[in-house]
């Protein structure tokens, strides 16, 4: 395997950030470049850093670019490729949301928005349907999901249900494996120098922050938070974006809230960029710094701290436990956000038609951008 130069690494994942459309699609690009096209890494080393990047909380498609810096070039290389991947998006999204503030009370914006909420319902419906498959085949984990469904709908903290569905896991969800561990799985070091440098790093943007205004401070330390909780990628944030960003803080209108996810469908780059807009719309252009750097710190902390103990946490039944009965409350999550989305949209027969056809599309495998483009086009030829 060669080595890359940083600059390299840093332009070819801000070349791949800038047309990563797609979701979780983003993950087969990154495989292409980093293994394929490059050679940077084997398959076989590429796929234990999927698997991981899996298990843990944080934006999946973000964390495998990272995971490719980090096997490649060391802690410096996952900086680089985090950044240099990341990077697109935020631009992309800091831009959207500055023509979302400006212009969004138009007649021809309001129709947009209006056809684009439907879609997000669709979109969501989707991620839980996905989700959901994974999980047929236990019980215990379905009947956790609708668990945590009804306890968000009574008010429950996400944040404790998530806590409560990963302790049930360890307990009830933990199955015996064949065999014993890998040989030599136990003996990777970690090397703890790199994980406080950046530690300290994150702990002095909070500060800052916190010194500028207390209100930025509280957008950096919600989207922390939620990252810190978001199994499941990005998907899984976005219940957790909304109960803190609409039901706690009060900072918009759910609406509002399903138009930035709307947004962050037609950047480039993971779904949790939608942190940028709310952080835009809240403390403006500094707000949108913030938020994207707070959303995506805990991601890249985590990376770090694990990928040395992988052997260690893939052979654990506890971890392994606990990620499931995690994930099986993302799904109750996003079970009741489906539900909370469609409360919302003011339902008319051409809306539902454009939601069904939008699902249909999804079960297809539509890309997300194109499916959201021509909601755009309908919008303005069916609302005008």
């Amino acid at each position: 395997m060669k080595s890359p130069d940083l600059s390299d690494l840093f332009l070819s994942f801000l070349r791949l950030g800038i047309t990563a459309f797609g979701g979780p699609a983003m993950v087969v690009y990154i495989r292409d470049l980093a293994v394929r096209r490059q050679g940077w890494l084997d398959e076989s080393t590429f796929d234990d850093g999927v698997a991981l990047c899996q298990s843990i909380p944080g934006a999946t498609a973000m964390q495998t670019a990272a995971y490719v810096g980090l096997k490649s070039r060391g802690v410096w290389g996952a900086l680089i490729a985090f950044i240099g991947f990341g990077l697109p998006a935020f631009f992309f999204m800091t831009a959207l949301s500055s023509l979302y503030l400006r212009y969004h009370t138009l007649h021809a914006a309001l129709a947009l928005f209006s056809v684009l909420q439907v879609i997000v319902v669709a979109l969501v419906a989707n991620a839980a349907l996905l989700l959901g498959r994974g999980l047929m085949k236990r019980p215990a984990q379905i009947g956790l999901a609708l668990v945590s469904a009804l306890l968000f709908a009574v008010g429950a903290s996400p944040f404790l249900v998530i806590l409560l569905g990963a302790a049930l896991g360890a307990l009830f969800l933990r199955v015996k494996r064949r065999g014993g561990s890998p040989q030599g799985a136990y003996h990777t070091p970690l090397d703890v120098r790199p994980i406080l440098l950046v530690a300290l790093f994150v702990a002095a943007g909070m500060y800052g922050a916190f010194a500028v205004s207390p209100r930025l401070f509280e957008v950096a330390l919600a989207m922390f938070k939620i990252d810190c909780f978001a199994f499941g990628g990005g998907f899984g944030a976005l219940p957790l974006m909304l109960h803190e960003v609409v039901a706690v803080k009060g900072w918009m209108t759910g609406p509002t809230f399903m138009d930035g996810i709307a947004l962050g469908q037609v950047t480039p780059g993971p779904i949790m960029i939608t942190a940028t807009f709310v952080g835009y719309l809240t403390e403006g252009i500094r707000g949108a710094v913030v938020a994207t750097g707070a959303v995506f710190a805990p991601s890249f902390l985590f990376l770090l701290i694990t990928t040395p103990l992988f052997d260690r946490l893939k052979s654990s039944t506890y971890f392994v436990a606990a990620t499931k009965g995690a994930f099986a409350t993302f799904l109750g999550l996003l079970l009741f956000m489906t539900v909370k989305f469609a409360f919302l949209v003011p339902w008319d027969y051409t809306r539902v038609a454009i939601a069904m056809l939008a699902f249909a599309a999804l079960l297809k495998k539509v890309d997300t951008f194109y499916i959201v483009v021509a909601g755009a086009v309908l919008s303005l030829l069916v609302f005008r």
